[in-house]
Formats: structure tokens, sequence, C-alpha cells
């Protein structure tokens, strides 16, 4: 007996990674699991389907998928690919359902139990599966990389014969995962490094991290680990402490961002028309309209002296690791699911219950832990246990 596995190939534009990598392949076999996968689904990221041993490759993706217990994606999969999966089936990805109504409505209608990657809550047996997490702390490091590529200055201090330059000045807004990330590759080429969040608990993090932290007196955490909304007057609070050190800056790394909802706006037109020339803004939270008002999703561009980068799924741009992270978030989340090579789900499990989005034909509501969604009738791989 065995659990069939689909993994299916990506399709959305910027998206490089898969969502099985050949070092993950014996992992899942030893849950129980028999492997089938889309044709072509690692070349973005220059895995052949030679490099997966024990994994059938199929070109069919309809035929792959109607005989799936699991099918695993990174992005939300075509409307067609949940069409042809077999009630009750179970699909792991990134969903976002609040930008996807049409493919919850036909996850409800085709009676799938999704359980979508950004919804894992951030607790400390979850850190295995934390997408979220992984994939950020990629993003955090591209971020340095990228701002160097558009600035006209170096990072370090360099002395030379002809004298002293640098070191420059680089300023995180945000200290999730890929904020404290920036910070510490930052620091580790030589910069002078400013952190800055709403979130007066990340101040340790950023001078453990070997920079300094700004202090607005503005506390506004909120709930799950994410920062609340600013009120007005808080904002206006913020702004004025943080304008020196904005536009004396040399690099700006923002990444606030809350899933699913805009990024707030940290730099204003007017901060940045003060910035120096030269100076790089990269904008991490592109995917929701970014953190600075002058922020073009997806864009590069110039205002005034001033370079604005806004990649769009930065992860993907680093494939190949970030593949290799994301395929072990989904191993340690189907390791509580696959056991004596059958998928049994345990509603009673935080983990599951906060994760599941739609189950049975209805919508999980993750606020209610540990009680079960009703169960599917009729034969169903993924039970109630």
């Amino acid at each position: 007996m065995y659990v069939n596995i689909a993994v299916l190939r990506e399709t959305r534009p910027h998206e490089r990674r898969v969502a099985l990598t050949p070092s993950v392949v014996p992992k899942l076999i030893r849950l129980g699991a028999k492997l089938h996968m889309q044709a072509g689904a690692g070349t973005a990221v220059h895995l052949p389907d030679a490099a997966f041993d024990n994994v059938a490759i199929l070109a069919d993706r309809a035929a792959m998928v109607a005989d799936a217990d699991v099918v695993l994606a990174v992005q939300p999969p075509a409307l067609g690919v949940i069409d042809a999966m077999k009630p009750g089936a179970v699909l792991a990805c990134y969903i976002y359902a609040a930008h996807e109504p049409e493919l919850v409505r036909h996850l409800l209608a085709k009676r799938i139990t999704c359980f979508a990657m950004e919804r894992i809550p951030r607790i400390s047996r979850a850190q295995a599966m934390d997408a979220l997490s992984s994939q950020s702390a990629l993003a955090g490091y591209y971020a340095v990389a990228l701002g160097m590529t558009h600035m006209t200055s170096v990072l370090p201090k360099i002395t030379s014969a002809a004298g002293v330059i640098g070191p420059a000045k680089v300023l995180v807004m945000g200290l999730g995962v890929a904020g404290l990330e920036a910070m510490a590759t930052a620091h580790r080429l030589g910069a002078v490094v400013e952190g800055y969040d709403v979130r007066p608990e990340t101040r340790e993090q950023a001078l453990s991290l070997g920079g300094t932290f700004l202090d607005t007196g503005i506390d506004a955490t909120g709930a799950g680990g994410y920062a609340r909304a600013l009120s007005a007057a808080e904002k206006s609070t913020v702004d004025a402490a943080l304008t020196w050190h904005i536009q004396s800056a040399d690099l700006i790394i923002t990444t606030a961002a809350i899933p699913g909802k805009p990024s707030p706006k940290l730099i204003s037109k007017a901060q940045v028309a003060g910035m120096k020339a030269g100076s790089v803004i990269v904008d991490l939270s592109a995917e929701g309209g970014g953190n600075c008002e002058d922020t073009e999703p997806g864009q590069t561009k110039l205002v005034g002296a001033v370079t604005i980068v806004a990649p769009l799924n930065v992860p993907s741009l680093l494939g190949r690791d970030a593949s290799e992270l994301y395929a072990r978030n989904q191993h340690a989340l189907l390791a509580l699911m696959m056991k004596d090579n059958i998928l049994v789900i345990d509603w009673t499990d935080e983990v599951l219950a906060k994760t599941a989005l739609t189950h049975a034909g209805k919508l999980c509501d993750a606020a209610h832990v540990g009680e079960a969604p009703p169960p599917a009738s009729g034969k169903n791989s993924a039970t109630a246990a």
C-alpha cells in the first residue's frame, strides 16, 4: 500500500521553482509515497527529469493528477488541474485564497482537502514546514546582492594607495525573516547597517546581527507575528523619526509584507525626493504593491537620481535552493499525515487544522483549532483520525 503523490510543473509567470527535489525523493518514499512528476517540472532550475530517481515522469498532467492521493505544487494550479483531481484528494501549495476566488470554488466543488502553505502557523513545532520563512530568508540575502548591482558605490570600507572609500550605509525596513537576513548579509559584506521595525521586540535581533535599531517609540505588534497597521498619528510620528535615516542611506531594503494584504507604505514620495543621488531602494514587498509610494511592481526605475528596484517572486530568482527548501517544507508537512503508508489527517493537530483551507466541500475555520471539518462522504484519501 502506498500514497500516490503527483508533482506539477509550474506554469505561472515568474515561477521557476519545483515542489520536489532529488534529495527529498527518498524521504517521501520512506513515508510510503509512490511519486509521479510532470515532465520538465525541474527544467527551470536545471534539474532534468533524469535527476529524479524512483520518480515516474509523465507528460499527461490530467492523467497524472486523476490518480493522485496528493498533488504538490508551488503556485496555485490551473483550474483544469483541480477539475481533473479525484474527489477527496489533497492539494498542498500556496493559494492566497483572497486572490483566487474561482480556484477556491473549484476546490469546494471537487471536495479537495487543500493545505495552503502560506497558512502554516508560526509556532515552534511548525518551523520545519514554514515555507514563508524559508523563502523569505533567501529573498533577504538576494536583496542585498540586487541592491549592490545597482549602486554606484561599494558596501565595505576599502583602503587603497589612492585613499579610503566606504563603507556604505544600509537601512533595512521590516525585520522579519527577510529583513534580518538582509541585515546579516549587508553586515557580513562590510556595510554600516541600521534596522527598523514597528515591533520593538526585533531590537535585540537587529543588535545581535551587528546593526543598530531605529526606535521610533511606536509599538505596532500585531497578531500572528506580523505588524498591525499604523494609525495616521502613529505614521506621522514614524515618518518624522525616520526621514533623516532614509535620506542618508546608500541602500534601503524594505521587506514589510502581510500575506494576502496590501503592503504598508513605509517610504513616501517626499522622502524619496530628498534621498542622496545614486542611492538605491530594493522593495521586496512589490507583490503587495510595495513599501514605497514610488514603487512599480516588477519594474526598476529612476525617480530623480534614486533607483527603485521592485522584483516579483524573488525566491524564484534563486530557484534551485528555493526549491530545495520548499520541498523540505512540504515533506515536513506530509510527515504529519502519512502514517503506515496511508494518508490520515488528525484534525486535532494545530498545524494541520490551521493550514487547511478547504475540506469535504467546506471552507475550514482556522480559528477553531481541534474542531474537525465535517468528513467527506464515501471513500476519501484524507480521512479524520
